[in-house]
């Protein structure tokens, strides 16, 4: 039987855009939670962690309601890119985001909180500037921890199936991820594509996880 690929091909791309902007917008965010103290912080974070405890059908809705067609936002897509957001890969990059942007965030905030403080002194003390002293000293004493946060947020958007179902919707050969694949493989008594795309997938967990594990603090 010839097993096809896309879905596997699609979920990587996803996992790596979607890892991608939560490296970006999941370090900014976590250096303001770990290094600054404002009214609303513990609201900012409460709303960073909301994605982990909320269910998926609950996440996706919320995410319809946002994205759609008749939102603002949506419009706005659809009017700067002339194509709606929803039902396309870029929805499942905005899905696979909302689970795996928490997972790094509550990492980095931690690795970044473990950073040794004297050195942040030691480098303000010689004249360095907030920016300068975040890319020189402080994230790379945190890096390990951020590179294997980063690697278990790929992990989880490499996985993501509720979300991804609601708003990228399961159109073979353009939204279908490998998750999505599967559930429809075993619906369908497609047993040997199902236990393919399975083993494929717990062996790229396997190796994700095993390579976080390296990348840990030691």
């Amino acid at each position: 039987m010839q097993i096809d690929w896309f879905p596997l091909w699609l979920s990587l791309r996803v996992a790596i855009v979607s890892t991608a902007i939560a490296v970006a917008a999941g370090l900014w965010i976590a250096y303001i939670l770990a290094n600054r103290d404002f009214r609303g912080k513990e609201a900012l974070d409460a709303a960073v962690t909301l994605p982990l405890v909320l269910p998926p059908t609950v996440l996706g809705y919320y995410l319809l309601v946002l994205v759609g067609r008749a939102s603002p936002l949506g419009r706005l897509w659809e009017a700067v890119f002339g194509s709606p957001l929803v039902f396309t890969w870029k929805a499942a990059v905005v899905a696979a985001l909302l689970h795996s942007l928490p997972l790094l965030v509550k990492s980095a905030r931690a690795a970044l909180e473990s950073v040794d403080r004297s050195y942040e002194r030691a480098a303000r003390n010689l004249g360095a500037s907030e920016w300068r002293l975040f890319w020189r000293v402080t994230l790379p004493l945190a890096r390990r921890s951020i590179f294997a946060a980063a690697a278990l947020a790929f992990a989880r958007s490499l996985g993501d199936f509720g979300v991804t179902l609601m708003v990228a919707g399961n159109i073979p050969g353009r939204t279908q991820t490998v998750a999505v694949a599967i559930y429809d493989a075993v619906e369908a008594g497609n047993g040997t594509l199902a236990r393919t795309l399975v083993l494929v997938v717990s062996a790229a967990a396997l190796l994700i996880l095993g390579l976080a594990n390296r990348l840990g603090p030691r």
